[in-house]
């Protein structure tokens, strides 16, 4: 008799596969879809590139706005960690004022999200032109580069930080099993409304669930939230 609570709680498929002789018993926790994965891909590369075309008015505007309303780079560049926790460069529009990381530990006390992530609604070191470039999430319209790289997809778990990655207890860690994603679950039930806790267990429900319609359905409801 073998113990079951040795195996996953959710699980998406079982197989049984051989290693020479021996008989193993796989537990896949991820999308196991090789096509359908395969046009997410190339879904991810079509949207984002007709994006880029259709919006980049609108990004040489706001490249000429934060250039002149505040010092350091247009690009905000942020190490996050990716699939399997692989490390990539994230990119945003910065919204923030030149060395905010450096000042981050005299405000981390008002910190206003539990767990590893900070959040916090009037972040003192967003610049007046980063709070509508956040608020409308136009900030973060370079990462269609990240998805045209391969580094993240148009929807999937939000990219965390090394530093917040290190904190995840093991079941949390699953959520790196997919591909980062610029919108999710999280992004369209409320973001900031919702605690850490349960925002990762809507991200561990969305890759127990995965599709290519649910996808569409997520990318659908990020147009009226945002």
């Amino acid at each position: 008799r073998v113990a079951a609570d040795i195996f996953p709680a959710k699980i998406s498929k079982v197989s049984m596969e051989f290693l020479e002789n021996v008989p193993l018993i796989t537990f896949s926790a991820v999308p196991d879809h090789a096509f359908s994965l395969f046009l997410k891909r190339v879904m991810d590369i079509v949207l984002s590139t007709i994006l880029l075309i259709l919006l980049s008015p609108l990004v040489v505007l706001v490249v000429i706005l934060v250039k002149l309303t505040s010092k350091g780079p247009i690009i905000y560049r942020q190490v996050r960690c990716g699939l399997y926790g692989r490390k990539f460069v994230l990119y945003k529009f910065r919204s923030m004022m030149k060395g905010a990381e450096d000042v981050l530990w005299e405000i981390r006390h008002l910190n206003e999200m539990d767990g590893p992530v900070f959040k916090m609604r009037n972040d003192p070191r967003v610049t007046r032109l980063g709070r509508l470039l956040r608020k409308t999430s136009i900030d973060e319209l370079p990462q269609f580069w990240n998805v045209l790289k391969g580094d993240m997809s148009l929807v999937g778990p939000r990219a965390p930080l090394p530093e917040e990655v290190k904190e995840y207890t093991r079941w949390q860690r699953r959520r790196l099993s997919v591909k980062p994603g610029i919108t999710c679950l999280w992004q369209v039930s409320g973001r900031n409304e919702i605690d850490f806790y349960e925002w990762m267990k809507l991200d561990l429900e969305y890759i127990d669930n995965w599709s290519l319609l649910l996808d569409l359905k997520i990318l659908l409801r990020t147009f009226p939230v945002v």
